[in-house]
């Protein structure tokens, strides 16, 4: 399969999960969630979802908690939504990388609040 292809689903999936997360599910478990990226396996058996959560550590366990839960129920949907000869079996996985973006950012802003009072 072309890799121009896998990527054309790979981003169709990630907007059909987040369109599927924010308007369909029902569980009050889960807040806050979004989509980073999907990789999709060559052979779309499988597809790794990367979530990002936002919250403290209680809140992002039980959030983490709803979206497994849910997952047979965003597979389904997703089924429906885009036609495939065989709907990837998905797997959510828990993206830190705006958390350590926001620890980055929060560093260097102390670096620019030390430098200016040292002026």
């Amino acid at each position: 399969m072309s890799q121009l292809r896998i990527e054309k689903i790979q981003e169709l999936m990630k907007q059909e999960i987040s369109q599927i997360i924010l308007q369909e599910l029902k569980d009050p478990r889960i807040g806050f969630v979004t989509v980073t990226q999907v990789e999709v396996t060559r052979d779309l058996s499988s597809a790794k979802v990367f979530v990002s959560i936002m919250g403290d550590e209680e809140q992002i366990a039980k959030c983490w908690k709803g979206l497994n839960s849910s997952l047979g129920f965003i597979r389904r949907e997703v089924g429906h939504r885009i036609r495939l000869r065989v709907t990837p079996e998905l797997k959510f996985v828990l993206d830190k990388s705006l958390d350590y973006s926001d620890h980055i950012q929060k560093l260097l802003l102390q670096i620019e609040r030390e430098e200016q009072n040292r002026e």
